[in-house]
């Protein structure tokens, strides 16, 4: 399936369940008890995690949600033996990925408060991709600009003021 084509509703629910399936044999294997929920949002298949005693469920998110990266890399992949296409599946654990947005949220808003305030601009520390754009998405909404600068894993954002229309219109002649 050619990258631009959008998959189907029944699509994306195949991968939840597969993925789903998938993360019930690693709580099994791991004795951990918690519940998956699974869905789309913004044309992606979600599962998530979820459990009444966080304190196993915990283990899965580790440290700046590494384990919860590699969670959904591991499911991805075996989304992607199953189907023979890649998937842009979302695997969250107890509301990690909800809180973190909510962070990144905040720290977009600071940022581009201290770029009003001063009229310089600000440098964010480096971030992964996800980060990345839901930064990137808040400054677009609050009417600023961003631009991510560096080599991964160090890639980080800078937020700054918006110019003149006759900037705007050489950015998107660069495009």
């Amino acid at each position: 399936m050619a990258q631009d084509e959008e998959k189907t509703i029944d699509q994306l629910n195949e991968e939840a369940d597969i993925a789903a399936d998938y993360l019930e044999g690693l709580l099994d294997i791991v004795d951990y008890e918690g519940d998956i929920e699974m869905g789309v949002r913004n044309n992606r298949p979600t599962v998530q995690i979820v459990a009444d005693d966080d304190t196993d469920i915990k283990h899965l998110i580790g440290r700046n949600g590494e384990v919860v990266d590699a969670l959904q890399q591991l499911t991805r992949l075996a989304v992607q033996q199953k189907t023979g296409e890649r998937s842009h599946l979302i695997v969250d654990v107890d509301g990690y990925l909800k809180r973190k947005r909510q962070r990144l949220h905040d720290i977009a808003l600071d940022a581009i408060d201290e770029v009003r305030e001063t009229g310089e601009p600000v440098d964010l520390k480096p971030m992964n991709s996800f980060e990345r754009k839901i930064v990137h998405d808040v400054v677009r909404e609050e009417g600023m600009k961003s631009r991510s600068h560096g080599e991964e894993p160090r890639r980080y954002v800078t937020v700054y003021l918006k110019a003149s229309a006759v900037e705007d219109a050489e950015d998107e002649d660069e495009a």
